[in-house]
Protein backbone atom coordinates (compact mmCIF):
# COMPACT_ATOMS: atom_id res chain seq x y z
CA UNK A 1 0.00 0.00 0.00
CA UNK A 2 1.37 3.14 -1.50
CA UNK A 3 1.21 6.43 0.97
CA UNK A 4 1.45 9.67 -1.06
CA UNK A 5 3.09 12.53 1.62
CA UNK A 6 4.49 15.06 -0.94
CA UNK A 7 3.16 17.32 -3.69
CA UNK A 8 4.98 15.70 -6.17
CA UNK A 9 4.30 12.02 -6.04
CA UNK A 10 0.62 13.23 -6.06
CA UNK A 11 1.15 15.19 -9.25
CA UNK A 12 2.36 12.03 -10.63
CA UNK A 13 -0.24 10.06 -9.74
CA UNK A 14 -2.95 12.28 -11.03
CA UNK A 15 -1.05 13.11 -14.29
CA UNK A 16 -1.42 9.10 -14.76
CA UNK A 17 -5.35 9.28 -13.33
CA UNK A 18 -5.59 12.05 -15.99
CA UNK A 19 -5.11 9.40 -19.00
CA UNK A 20 -7.88 7.04 -17.04
CA UNK A 21 -11.37 6.86 -17.54
CA UNK A 22 -11.95 6.96 -14.14
CA UNK A 23 -10.90 7.32 -10.78
CA UNK A 24 -12.49 6.16 -7.45
CA UNK A 25 -12.18 8.79 -4.41
CA UNK A 26 -13.20 8.60 -0.91
CA UNK A 27 -11.86 10.59 2.21
CA UNK A 28 -11.47 9.68 6.20
CA UNK A 29 -12.08 12.40 8.63
CA UNK A 30 -13.09 13.81 11.86
CA UNK A 31 -15.81 15.83 12.83
CA UNK A 32 -16.63 15.31 16.33
CA UNK A 33 -14.58 18.46 17.73
CA UNK A 34 -15.11 20.74 15.07
CA UNK A 35 -17.67 22.86 12.30
CA UNK A 36 -15.92 22.04 9.48
CA UNK A 37 -14.15 18.55 8.69
CA UNK A 38 -10.44 17.70 9.49
CA UNK A 39 -9.49 16.27 6.47
CA UNK A 40 -7.49 13.55 7.74
CA UNK A 41 -7.05 10.82 4.28
CA UNK A 42 -7.31 10.62 0.75
CA UNK A 43 -7.95 7.24 -0.77
CA UNK A 44 -7.59 7.09 -4.91
CA UNK A 45 -7.78 4.38 -7.44
CA UNK A 46 -7.79 3.93 -10.77
CA UNK A 47 -8.92 0.84 -12.81
CA UNK A 48 -7.99 -2.06 -12.28
CA UNK A 49 -7.39 -5.43 -10.26
CA UNK A 50 -5.53 -4.99 -6.73
CA UNK A 51 -4.71 -2.51 -4.82
CA UNK A 52 -1.06 -1.70 -6.93
CA UNK A 53 -2.91 1.56 -8.84
CA UNK A 54 -4.39 2.48 -5.69
CA UNK A 55 -2.67 5.20 -3.27
CA UNK A 56 -3.55 6.45 0.28
CA UNK A 57 -2.75 10.52 -0.10
CA UNK A 58 -1.84 11.86 3.01
CA UNK A 59 -2.86 15.39 3.80
CA UNK A 60 -1.79 15.49 7.16
CA UNK A 61 2.18 15.46 5.69
CA UNK A 62 3.72 18.65 6.19
CA UNK A 63 5.06 19.05 2.63
CA UNK A 64 1.44 18.29 0.53
CA UNK A 65 -0.75 20.42 -1.42
CA UNK A 66 -4.19 19.22 -2.65
CA UNK A 67 -3.74 21.29 -5.81
CA UNK A 68 -2.80 18.61 -7.92
CA UNK A 69 -6.01 16.81 -6.97
CA UNK A 70 -8.15 19.49 -7.34
CA UNK A 71 -6.67 20.35 -10.97
CA UNK A 72 -7.63 16.33 -11.46
CA UNK A 73 -11.43 17.01 -10.31
CA UNK A 74 -11.63 19.77 -12.72
CA UNK A 75 -10.40 17.69 -15.67
CA UNK A 76 -13.81 16.89 -17.28
CA UNK A 77 -12.57 14.02 -19.28
CA UNK A 78 -12.18 11.94 -16.03
CA UNK A 79 -15.15 10.68 -14.32
CA UNK A 80 -14.89 10.88 -10.45
CA UNK A 81 -16.56 7.97 -8.66
CA UNK A 82 -17.61 8.39 -5.43
CA UNK A 83 -20.21 6.54 -2.92
CA UNK A 84 -22.08 8.71 -0.58
CA UNK A 85 -20.10 11.81 -1.60
CA UNK A 86 -21.82 14.63 0.16
CA UNK A 87 -19.56 14.88 2.94
CA UNK A 88 -16.50 14.41 0.85
CA UNK A 89 -17.55 17.06 -1.78
CA UNK A 90 -18.44 19.72 1.50
CA UNK A 91 -14.73 18.87 2.40
CA UNK A 92 -13.34 19.75 -1.00
CA UNK A 93 -15.78 22.64 -1.54
CA UNK A 94 -14.88 24.43 1.59
CA UNK A 95 -11.08 23.73 1.30
CA UNK A 96 -11.52 25.04 -2.55
CA UNK A 97 -14.31 25.73 -3.60
CA UNK A 98 -14.35 23.16 -6.25
CA UNK A 99 -16.70 20.41 -7.25
CA UNK A 100 -15.34 16.99 -8.92
CA UNK A 101 -16.68 17.11 -12.65
CA UNK A 102 -17.85 14.58 -13.72
CA UNK A 103 -19.79 13.42 -10.74
CA UNK A 104 -20.32 9.67 -9.97
CA UNK A 105 -22.12 8.77 -6.95
CA UNK A 106 -22.73 4.54 -6.40
CA UNK A 107 -25.29 5.14 -3.47
CA UNK A 108 -27.77 7.69 -6.35
CA UNK A 109 -26.63 5.04 -9.49
CA UNK A 110 -27.90 2.17 -6.46
CA UNK A 111 -31.20 3.24 -5.69
CA UNK A 112 -32.18 4.36 -9.16
CA UNK A 113 -30.94 0.54 -10.29
CA UNK A 114 -33.08 -0.77 -7.40
CA UNK A 115 -30.66 -1.37 -4.88
CA UNK A 116 -33.05 0.50 -2.44
CA UNK A 117 -32.81 3.57 -0.08
CA UNK A 118 -29.40 5.01 0.79
CA UNK A 119 -27.41 1.67 0.48
CA UNK A 120 -24.44 1.22 2.27
CA UNK A 121 -20.69 0.55 0.73
CA UNK A 122 -20.72 -3.02 1.98
CA UNK A 123 -23.95 -4.17 0.72
CA UNK A 124 -22.51 -2.86 -2.33
CA UNK A 125 -19.29 -4.93 -2.26
CA UNK A 126 -21.22 -7.99 -1.03
CA UNK A 127 -23.44 -7.76 -4.12
CA UNK A 128 -21.32 -6.64 -6.78
CA UNK A 129 -18.23 -7.56 -6.19
CA UNK A 130 -18.50 -10.12 -4.21
CA UNK A 131 -16.17 -9.25 -1.25
CA UNK A 132 -16.30 -8.41 2.44
CA UNK A 133 -15.05 -5.04 3.77
CA UNK A 134 -13.42 -5.70 7.34
CA UNK A 135 -15.49 -2.92 9.69
CA UNK A 136 -12.92 -2.99 12.68
CA UNK A 137 -10.88 0.36 11.97
CA UNK A 138 -14.32 2.35 10.88
CA UNK A 139 -14.29 4.47 13.96
CA UNK A 140 -10.74 4.59 14.79
CA UNK A 141 -9.02 8.44 15.01
CA UNK A 142 -7.87 9.16 11.49
CA UNK A 143 -6.05 12.25 12.60
CA UNK A 144 -3.30 10.36 14.54
CA UNK A 145 -0.09 8.55 12.40
CA UNK A 146 1.36 6.24 12.27
CA UNK A 147 -1.82 5.06 10.73
CA UNK A 148 -1.61 0.65 11.45
CA UNK A 149 -1.60 -1.06 8.57
CA UNK A 150 -5.38 -2.34 9.46
CA UNK A 151 -6.32 1.31 9.10
CA UNK A 152 -4.79 1.69 5.68
CA UNK A 153 -5.79 -1.74 4.56
CA UNK A 154 -9.69 -0.50 5.72
CA UNK A 155 -9.42 2.70 3.92
CA UNK A 156 -7.64 1.70 0.37
CA UNK A 157 -10.71 -0.69 0.31
CA UNK A 158 -12.79 1.91 -0.13
CA UNK A 159 -11.59 2.56 -3.73
CA UNK A 160 -10.46 -0.39 -4.63
CA UNK A 161 -14.09 -2.32 -4.13
CA UNK A 162 -15.31 0.67 -5.71
CA UNK A 163 -14.18 0.08 -9.44
CA UNK A 164 -16.57 -3.09 -9.24
CA UNK A 165 -19.33 -1.03 -8.23
CA UNK A 166 -18.78 1.71 -10.60
CA UNK A 167 -17.84 -0.44 -13.78
CA UNK A 168 -21.67 -2.29 -13.07
CA UNK A 169 -23.76 0.40 -12.13
CA UNK A 170 -22.35 2.14 -14.97
CA UNK A 171 -23.46 0.05 -17.01
CA UNK A 172 -26.38 -0.72 -15.82
CA UNK A 173 -27.64 2.99 -16.27
CA UNK A 174 -26.76 2.60 -19.70
CA UNK A 175 -28.74 -0.51 -20.31
CA UNK A 176 -31.85 1.32 -18.74
CA UNK A 177 -30.98 4.06 -19.88
CA UNK A 178 -31.22 6.16 -16.57
CA UNK A 179 -28.25 7.97 -16.55
CA UNK A 180 -29.98 11.32 -16.88
CA UNK A 181 -31.73 10.35 -13.81
CA UNK A 182 -28.17 10.06 -11.63
CA UNK A 183 -27.05 13.61 -13.30
CA UNK A 184 -30.41 15.31 -12.29
CA UNK A 185 -30.30 13.92 -8.56
CA UNK A 186 -26.40 14.97 -8.39
CA UNK A 187 -27.16 18.62 -9.26
CA UNK A 188 -27.98 18.97 -5.65
CA UNK A 189 -24.41 17.47 -4.45
CA UNK A 190 -22.49 20.34 -6.81
CA UNK A 191 -24.93 22.96 -5.53
CA UNK A 192 -22.89 25.40 -3.48
CA UNK A 193 -26.09 26.01 -1.64
CA UNK A 194 -26.02 22.88 -0.51
CA UNK A 195 -22.95 23.83 1.64
CA UNK A 196 -23.50 26.98 2.74
CA UNK A 197 -24.95 27.42 6.10
CA UNK A 198 -26.30 31.09 6.60
CA UNK A 199 -26.20 32.05 10.34
CA UNK A 200 -29.35 34.15 9.94
CA UNK A 201 -31.10 30.68 8.16
CA UNK A 202 -30.39 29.09 11.11
CA UNK A 203 -33.24 29.31 12.83
CA UNK A 204 -35.21 27.07 10.78
CA UNK A 205 -33.53 24.17 11.82
CA UNK A 206 -34.29 24.40 15.18
CA UNK A 207 -37.79 22.59 15.99
CA UNK A 208 -40.12 24.32 18.44
CA UNK A 209 -43.71 24.24 19.09
CA UNK A 210 -44.52 28.00 19.35
CA UNK A 211 -44.56 29.72 16.69
CA UNK A 212 -45.19 33.53 18.14
CA UNK A 213 -43.28 35.72 16.11
CA UNK A 214 -41.31 37.35 19.08
CA UNK A 215 -40.63 34.15 20.59
CA UNK A 216 -39.15 32.89 17.12
CA UNK A 217 -37.29 36.51 16.91
CA UNK A 218 -34.97 35.14 20.10
CA UNK A 219 -35.06 32.01 18.82
CA UNK A 220 -33.35 33.34 15.11
CA UNK A 221 -31.22 35.76 16.79
CA UNK A 222 -29.89 33.15 19.04
CA UNK A 223 -29.35 30.30 16.61
CA UNK A 224 -27.91 33.27 14.17
CA UNK A 225 -25.00 33.48 16.78
CA UNK A 226 -24.59 29.97 17.52
CA UNK A 227 -24.10 29.09 13.93
CA UNK A 228 -21.47 32.82 13.36
CA UNK A 229 -19.97 31.86 16.77
CA UNK A 230 -19.21 27.67 15.57
CA UNK A 231 -17.79 28.77 12.31
CA UNK A 232 -15.34 31.25 13.97
CA UNK A 233 -14.13 29.52 16.60
CA UNK A 234 -14.62 26.11 14.13
CA UNK A 235 -16.01 23.96 17.07
CA UNK A 236 -19.31 22.16 16.70
CA UNK A 237 -22.52 24.00 17.12
CA UNK A 238 -23.67 21.84 20.47
CA UNK A 239 -20.61 23.21 22.00
CA UNK A 240 -21.64 26.44 22.16
CA UNK A 241 -25.46 25.97 23.27
CA UNK A 242 -27.31 22.81 22.14
CA UNK A 243 -31.06 22.99 20.42
CA UNK A 244 -32.80 22.50 24.18
CA UNK A 245 -30.62 24.91 25.88
CA UNK A 246 -31.12 27.69 22.77
CA UNK A 247 -34.68 27.18 23.52
CA UNK A 248 -34.44 27.90 27.47
CA UNK A 249 -32.72 30.68 26.47
CA UNK A 250 -35.44 31.71 24.66
CA UNK A 251 -38.17 31.35 26.94
CA UNK A 252 -36.51 32.85 29.81
CA UNK A 253 -35.02 36.02 27.74
CA UNK A 254 -32.23 36.96 30.22
CA UNK A 255 -31.32 40.15 29.83
CA UNK A 256 -28.39 40.21 32.46
CA UNK A 257 -25.01 37.95 32.93
CA UNK A 258 -27.08 36.64 36.07
CA UNK A 259 -29.72 35.43 34.56
CA UNK A 260 -27.55 32.94 33.05
CA UNK A 261 -26.69 31.38 35.76
CA UNK A 262 -30.31 29.95 36.77
CA UNK A 263 -30.33 28.15 33.67
CA UNK A 264 -30.44 24.47 33.75
CA UNK A 265 -29.15 23.31 29.98
CA UNK A 266 -26.66 25.76 29.61
CA UNK A 267 -22.90 25.24 29.57
CA UNK A 268 -20.76 26.33 32.09
CA UNK A 269 -18.50 27.55 29.58
CA UNK A 270 -21.18 29.07 28.05
CA UNK A 271 -22.32 30.94 31.17
CA UNK A 272 -19.26 33.63 30.60
CA UNK A 273 -17.29 35.19 28.23
CA UNK A 274 -17.94 35.77 24.68
CA UNK A 275 -20.46 33.25 24.70
CA UNK A 276 -22.55 34.44 27.22
CA UNK A 277 -22.26 38.14 25.56
CA UNK A 278 -23.42 36.90 22.08
CA UNK A 279 -26.21 35.24 24.46
CA UNK A 280 -27.25 38.68 25.85
CA UNK A 281 -27.10 40.79 22.68
CA UNK A 282 -28.74 38.50 20.29
CA UNK A 283 -31.72 38.53 23.10
CA UNK A 284 -31.93 41.95 23.35
CA UNK A 285 -32.13 41.98 19.35
CA UNK A 286 -34.53 39.65 19.06
CA UNK A 287 -36.70 41.60 21.61
CA UNK A 288 -36.21 44.93 20.02
CA UNK A 289 -36.71 43.32 16.55
CA UNK A 290 -39.03 45.60 14.61
CA UNK A 291 -42.90 44.01 14.55
CA UNK A 292 -42.34 44.49 10.60
CA UNK A 293 -38.93 42.11 10.35
CA UNK A 294 -40.42 39.60 13.06
CA UNK A 295 -40.31 35.92 11.31
CA UNK A 296 -43.22 34.43 10.13
CA UNK A 297 -43.32 30.51 10.73
CA UNK A 298 -44.33 28.57 7.96
CA UNK A 299 -47.96 27.50 7.82
CA UNK A 300 -48.28 26.39 4.47
CA UNK A 301 -48.91 23.11 5.09
CA UNK A 302 -50.94 23.42 7.50
CA UNK A 303 -53.39 25.24 5.39
CA UNK A 304 -53.38 22.32 2.82
CA UNK A 305 -57.13 21.03 1.92
CA UNK A 306 -55.42 17.32 1.76
CA UNK A 307 -57.64 15.24 0.35
CA UNK A 308 -57.68 11.04 2.34
CA UNK A 309 -59.13 9.37 0.25
CA UNK A 310 -57.03 11.18 -2.81
CA UNK A 311 -53.63 10.82 -0.63
CA UNK A 312 -54.70 7.29 -0.20
CA UNK A 313 -54.81 6.41 -4.13
CA UNK A 314 -51.74 8.11 -4.38
CA UNK A 315 -49.52 6.10 -2.20
CA UNK A 316 -51.33 2.73 -4.02
CA UNK A 317 -50.10 4.15 -7.38
CA UNK A 318 -46.60 5.19 -5.60
CA UNK A 319 -45.94 1.73 -4.76
CA UNK A 320 -47.21 0.16 -8.02
CA UNK A 321 -44.87 2.70 -10.15
CA UNK A 322 -42.11 2.09 -7.86
CA UNK A 323 -42.14 -1.75 -8.02
CA UNK A 324 -42.56 -1.62 -11.71
CA UNK A 325 -39.82 0.87 -12.25
CA UNK A 326 -37.61 -0.89 -9.68
CA UNK A 327 -36.51 2.29 -7.75
CA UNK A 328 -37.22 3.27 -3.73
CA UNK A 329 -41.01 4.62 -3.85
CA UNK A 330 -39.17 7.31 -1.09
CA UNK A 331 -36.69 8.04 -3.67
CA UNK A 332 -39.21 9.05 -6.12
CA UNK A 333 -41.90 11.05 -3.43
CA UNK A 334 -42.07 11.65 0.24
CA UNK A 335 -45.41 11.21 2.23
CA UNK A 336 -45.55 14.23 2.39
CA UNK A 337 -45.05 15.10 -0.96
CA UNK A 338 -48.11 12.97 -1.89
CA UNK A 339 -50.92 14.84 0.89
CA UNK A 340 -49.48 18.27 -1.20
CA UNK A 341 -50.40 16.45 -4.45
CA UNK A 342 -53.76 15.74 -3.23
CA UNK A 343 -54.12 19.09 -1.63
CA UNK A 344 -53.69 20.12 -5.24
CA UNK A 345 -49.51 21.40 -4.49
CA UNK A 346 -47.91 21.08 -8.24
CA UNK A 347 -44.49 22.77 -7.59
CA UNK A 348 -43.03 19.53 -6.08
CA UNK A 349 -40.10 17.71 -7.14
CA UNK A 350 -42.23 14.36 -7.38
CA UNK A 351 -43.77 16.65 -10.41
CA UNK A 352 -40.82 17.16 -12.60
CA UNK A 353 -37.79 15.64 -14.09
CA UNK A 354 -37.74 11.66 -14.37
CA UNK A 355 -39.50 11.67 -11.62
CA UNK A 356 -42.48 13.16 -13.87
CA UNK A 357 -41.72 10.27 -16.00
CA UNK A 358 -42.16 7.31 -13.96
CA UNK A 359 -44.77 8.89 -11.15
CA UNK A 360 -45.89 12.21 -11.81
CA UNK A 361 -47.70 12.61 -14.95
CA UNK A 362 -49.79 9.17 -13.85
CA UNK A 363 -50.75 11.08 -10.23
CA UNK A 364 -51.29 14.43 -12.19
CA UNK A 365 -54.00 12.50 -13.93
CA UNK A 366 -55.22 10.27 -11.40
CA UNK A 367 -56.23 13.93 -9.48
CA UNK A 368 -57.67 15.31 -12.67
CA UNK A 369 -59.83 11.82 -12.92
CA UNK A 370 -58.15 10.51 -16.08
CA UNK A 371 -57.38 7.59 -15.05
CA UNK A 372 -58.29 4.87 -12.33
CA UNK A 373 -56.47 2.42 -10.46
CA UNK A 374 -56.97 -1.74 -10.96
CA UNK A 375 -55.71 -4.92 -9.71
CA UNK A 376 -54.13 -7.02 -12.61
CA UNK A 377 -53.81 -10.36 -10.62
CA UNK A 378 -50.64 -9.33 -8.06
CA UNK A 379 -50.33 -6.13 -9.35
CA UNK A 380 -51.94 -2.59 -9.62
CA UNK A 381 -52.32 -1.04 -13.04
CA UNK A 382 -53.81 2.19 -14.30
CA UNK A 383 -56.95 2.50 -16.35
CA UNK A 384 -57.82 5.19 -18.95
CA UNK A 385 -60.93 6.61 -18.29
Amino acid sequence: MKTLTTTDELAAFCAAAAEAPYVTVDTEFLRERTYYSKLCLVQLALPGEGDDNAVLVDPLAGELSLDPLYQLFRNRDVVKVFHAARQDLEIFWVDAQVFPEPLFDTQVAAMVCGFGEQVGYETLVRKIARASVDKTSRFTDWSRRPLSEAQKAYALADVTHLRKIYEYLNAELEKSNRKRWVEEELQTLTNPATYSVLPHEAWQRVKTRTNSPRFLAVVRELAAFRESHAQEANVPRSRVYKDDALLELASAKPRQPADLGGLRLLLREARRGPIADGILAAVERGLNCPPDELPKPDRSRERLQVNPALADLLRVLLKAKAESSDVAPRLIASSADLDAIAAGERDLPALSGWRREVFGDDALKLCDGKIALAANGSSVVTVGL
